[in-house]
């Protein structure tokens, strides 16, 4: 402040008289007055240019947060959608899984019983392959043992009856009835006594 602006305030204080009571916070009217000249001073430029730049940036940073948040909410809007997805293709996974476990079991069990059913095929074809070799073997023993007992009874029965066999159908025919009689023989014992030991 000036000097003359001192003197003046410095004249006004001595000029005045007490003030006292109430009076004492009313300011006076020029005070007042001189008080909103210096606040409409202040104020209409505030007003006018930076108020507006001040709610220009308020307003570029509410858009600012708003689209924040709009982006925000989309992304989660996303991610919540890929969740569903990621979960529906996991479910089909999981019973794609399923289908193929129990369709390899499946599979298993048929190959098991497959193989179940060859092996006893198999072990058929050889029982009755055996069978037949068996047979067969029985067979040409007893062929063989035909020809050797003909032989033996043909020679016991020359013996015998002291004569030579070396007729070969009388030979045949001897021994024919011969081994006929063993069989009887065997085939009665086996039945039971003969008929002719219960004598």
């Amino acid at each position: 402040m000036s000097t003359a602006a001192l003197a003046a305030v410095a004249l006004a204080a001595a000029d005045s008289q007490p003030v006292d009571g109430i009076h004492l916070l009313i300011p006076a009217v020029a005070d007042i007055v001189g008080s909103l000249v210096v606040v409409l001073i202040i104020a209409v430029p505030f007003w006018k240019y930076v108020l507006p730049t001040f709610q220009k940036i308020f307003d570029e940073r509410a858009e600012k947060i708003e689209g924040g948040l709009a982006k925000a909410e989309l992304a989660q809007a996303e991610a919540a959608a890929t969740l569903a997805d990621y979960q529906q293709h996991l479910a089909e996974a999981r019973a794609e899984a399923a289908k193929i476990r129990e369709d390899a079991r499946a599979e298993g069990a048929q190959i098991v019983t497959e193989l179940k059913r060859k092996a006893q095929d198999e072990a058929g074809r050889i029982a009755d392959t055996s069978r037949k070799q068996i047979e067969a073997e029985r067979q040409q023993a007893a062929v063989s043992l035909r020809g050797e007992v003909g032989a033996l009874a043909t020679e016991l029965a020359s013996k015998i009856v002291g004569e030579s066999l070396a007729d070969e159908a009388r030979r045949s025919r001897v021994v024919e009835r011969f081994l006929d009689d063993i069989e009887a023989s065997a085939v009665a014992s086996g039945a039971g006594p003969a008929k002719g030991d219960r004598s």
